[in-house]
């Protein structure tokens, strides 16, 4: 339909242009990773907090987990921001969200009421990030395979 326009006037265009710059895409991925950024400082910042969540989770040695989860959320977060080896940050963070939405958020075994409404709200957005990742994985290894 509006293949004999010049590409520059084909709707959509400026929008493909636009979210392809590499500002936007840089941007685009700090605010995909900012819960992975923000947690391990929050975690450094309190420590003993950090200890308590993961003994909260069932997590032992708790210090180990800490530590481990701190350098874990940085680097692959680091690998995505970056595009050092995009693909395999985004899906180690995809496979990282959901062991701890489904440790974390298992409301379908709470009592009715909004608590549990939360649950599983924050649930089904922790799997559409972790979607979100496997999606970054994809675009990025499909421009190794020259797609």
């Amino acid at each position: 339909m509006t293949d004999h326009l010049p590409s520059a006037s084909r709707p959509g265009s400026l929008a493909a242009r636009l979210v392809s710059a590499s500002p936007i895409r840089t941007l685009a991925l700090l605010a995909l990773c900012a819960a992975y950024i923000q947690g391990p400082i929050t975690k450094i910042l309190d420590f003993n907090g950090a200890l308590a969540e993961m003994t909260h989770f069932g997590l032992h040695p708790a210090p180990l987990f800490a530590v481990a989860v701190i350098v874990f959320e940085f680097v692959a977060s680091a690998m995505v921001v970056s595009g050092i080896l995009r693909w395999a940050g985004a899906l180690a963070l995809s496979g990282f969200t959901l062991l701890a939405t489904f440790i974390a958020l298992r409301f379908w075994e709470m009592a009715p009421g909004m608590e549990r409404s939360m649950a599983a709200n924050a649930f089904f957005e922790h799997i559409g990030l972790a979607g979100a990742f496997i999606l970054v994985a994809a675009i990025d290894l499909g421009k190794d395979a020259g797609e």
